[in-house]
């Protein structure tokens, strides 16, 4: 069978030439994007030709017909969001932004796939190019932040009306992004939420790299679907006419809609229908034989003005609605304005500042103990009815968590307006929507887990530094000291797995007054996310004198100083800090002069300039780490760098165990005992 009599084995049975001649004017359209997605990856000799060439009529009706959007005004505010959680198929994502008129997304660009320096990365990068609105390539999460999208969209949508946020978010997910755990976390946030303006454009081709489909799954996706809480649609995705008639009955639905697009991997080429169609098809004769199949006549990336007119006039079909969408904006008060604007730019409500500092203040005055989670719950009180943008959260653990505050509202179906979700047991797939609630812009979401189930989040948060995304990470019962729930529930590794992430943000507070200043360090970040570790035990303060400056934005500072000549250093952080200063007072007594150094922050401390690193760990004095984990969490650096002469480290050597706090403390010898022993053994 020659390449233009392929058949369609799944649908009914429809020739190339037949596509070509009924439908010319799509045709044209969508063969523009084959070409150049395997002529790009030809180039490289690297990536995954079949899906762009399987998916490019769904694609070409899909923005050709309904996607809204301004190729001129990438950023509009209320554009359509069009996500392709299938990142192995970027060129399908390149061409159309190229073919669209994307400034930035020149030829150049395509010709320069996967190579050094160029916006067209192997999988899709935020930030990288506009038009490109997540990190894709780790099947999955595209799918799962098009949820936070859609609960973006719902939200601003109910607090400044149609008029101002109404968009849909489209997804185009594969076989692998439907088989990964989080995209049932997803779907079902997504069905329990009627996220009506989210659609899902499966590429239904029954491939996988290692063969069929059915060589690992037997899963009726449309039922699944379907049992949680979507509507369901289906259409021969090579038949735009068919996929039309889909796409506009999943707009109309009540309820998020999955629509099934039965489409051919590399279809019109020898690898048609095969694994080999997933990835990169680079033989000429191949390549050439396919091109004839399309009738396609033009050279390598050469791509007929005609042709490029018409798409570049596809790009420029929203631009009526987006002038409209400004003049709606600018009808709104200053007042609103300026905090629309503000939402979108990240920026914080200039009270913020002061109401920050007053409750230090406060907490100064009059002192309690108060686990680190009680007293991020005390904060979230001040800064929520302040920072209207705050979207907050838990994985079924708000009274452990306490990340809800009285002000804030559930969002649900009958309050899109509420800013607190009720996630349920979805670690991954709340983290994976926040990262899309913080890409759509105009809300900023934190939520929370035990410190130890950020085991069950780590992809998503990996992507929120990846991509530089100031999501905030509650992180509770942060160590032993949460006590008989045990091993499984005792993160030991995690502080060390989380100060390993690049562009990540720990922040482990000592009490009331530190947790403030965390949370105004986490809420000012634009592209950094923050991991807030807090505690489960009750913690005496340790911040007894009010400072109006923000101490712990240093990363680390001197909390207590040594009486007489300085020879010890103790250094901790979080819920051990109480524990360096009673070994403090028992070394002093002993005429051992030593500083106590609370250091809430490794990162924040180690973008300081050396000469206050210096000053706040001077050479000299031998230096104790002090926190009830592993000392890999980036214990080295302080202990054996920086200056340091002689030096120790308190903390766990393996796994916690099943007991009281404070019986664990005293097994596992985290105590100002052992301090003071070790500290006695180094000089």
């Amino acid at each position: 069978m020659t390449p233009a009599k392929l058949r369609c084995q799944r649908n009914p049975p429809v020739e190339l030439d037949t596509l070509r001649s009924q439908h010319p004017d799509h045709w044209r359209l969508a063969t523009a994007i084959r070409v150049l997605a395997m002529d790009a990856v030809a180039a490289a000799n690297s990536g995954h030709s079949g899906m762009p060439m399987g998916m490019a009529d769904v694609a070409t009706v899909l923005f050709r017909n309904h996607l809204k959007f301004d190729a001129s005004a990438p950023d509009w505010a209320d554009r359509d969001r069009f996500i392709l959680s299938a990142g192995h198929g970027s060129m399908l994502l390149y061409s159309l932004l190229h073919l669209t008129g994307y400034a930035d997304m020149t030829l150049e660009q395509i010709k320069a796939f996967r190579q050094w320096g160029a916006i067209t990365a192997g999988h899709p990068e935020y930030g990288h190019a506009k038009g490109v609105e997540t990190t894709t390539g780790p099947l999955g999460q595209g799918i799962a932040n098009a949820v936070g999208f859609a609960m973006a969209e719902e939200h601003l949508r109910a607090r400044w009306g149609a008029k101002i946020q109404n968009h849909f978010t489209y997804v185009i997910a594969g076989d692998g992004c439907l088989m990964e755990g989080v995209s049932q976390e997803a779907i079902g946030i997504a069905g329990r939420h009627k996220l009506s303006k989210l659609i899902v454009l499966w590429d239904d081709n029954g491939i996988t790299i290692d063969g069929k489909v059915s060589l690992s799954d037997i899963t009726d996706q449309k039922a699944r679907f379907a049992a949680s809480g979507w509507d369901v649609f289906a259409c021969d995705g090579h038949d735009p006419v068919d996929i039309d008639r889909a796409i506009t009955a999943a707009k109309a639905s009540a309820r998020p809609a999955l629509v099934a697009c039965k489409t051919h991997i590399a279809i019109g080429s020898a690898a048609q229908d095969t694994s080999k169609g997933h990835g990169a098809l680079t033989d000429a004769k191949l390549i050439a034989d396919t091109r004839a199949a399309y009738g396609w006549t033009h050279g390598a990336f050469d791509i007929p003005a005609d042709i490029k007119a018409d798409w570049e006039a596809i790009g420029a079909r929203g631009q009526a609605e987006r002038r409209a969408w400004e003049g709606r904006l600018a009808a709104l008060s200053p007042a609103k304005q300026a905090e629309f604007a503000r939402i979108f730019a990240r920026d914080l409500p200039k009270r913020l500042p002061a109401a920050i500092r007053k409750l230090k203040k406060d907490a100064t005055e009059a002192p309690r103990k108060l686990a680190s989670r009680a007293a991020s719950e005390e904060v979230l009180k001040a800064i929520n009815p302040i920072v209207t943008d705050t979207f907050g959260g838990s994985a079924d653990l708000t009274g452990s968590n306490n990340t809800k505050t009285g002000d804030m509202g559930v969002f649900d179906i009958d309050n899109r307006k509420g800013r607190y979700m009720y996630w349920g047991i979805r670690e991954h797939g709340m983290a994976a929507a926040m990262n899309g609630m913080a890409l759509h812009g105009g809300v900023r979401p934190y939520a929370g887990t035990f410190m130890a189930f950020t085991d069950y989040a780590r992809p998503s948060m990996r992507l929120s530094a990846l991509m530089g995304l100031p999501v905030v990470y509650v992180m509770t019962h942060d160590s032993i000291g949460l006590g008989e729930d045990g091993p499984t529930h005792q993160p030991v590794e995690h502080l060390a797995i989380s100060r390993a992430t690049p562009n990540t943000l720990v922040l482990r507070p000592a009490d009331l007054v530190e947790t403030a200043e965390c949370w105004e360090i986490a809420l000012s970040q634009t592209t950094t996310p923050s991991i807030l570790s807090l505690s489960r035990q009750g913690l005496a303060p340790v911040r007894k004198t009010h400072t109006a400056r923000n101490l712990s934005a240093q990363g680390a500072y001197v909390l207590a100083e040594a009486e007489g000549k300085r020879r010890v250093i103790l250094i901790a952080t979080g819920s051990e800090v109480g524990i360096a200063l009673k070994a403090r007072d028992t070394l002093q007594a002993q005429g051992i002069g030593t500083r106590v150094v609370s250091m809430p922050s490794m990162e924040l401390f180690a973008a300081q300039p050396e000469a206050y690193r210096r000053r706040v760990l001077p050479a000299g004095p031998v230096r104790i780490g002090i926190e009830a984990a592993v000392r890999a969490g980036g214990w080295d650096r302080w202990l054996l760098g920086e200056g340091a002469r002689k030096s120790d480290f308190v903390g766990m050597t393996g796994f916690g165990a099943s007991a009281p706090a404070e019986r664990l403390f005293a097994e596992f010898g985290i105590t100002a005992d052992t301090v003071v022993a070790k500290a006695q053994a180094l000089l």
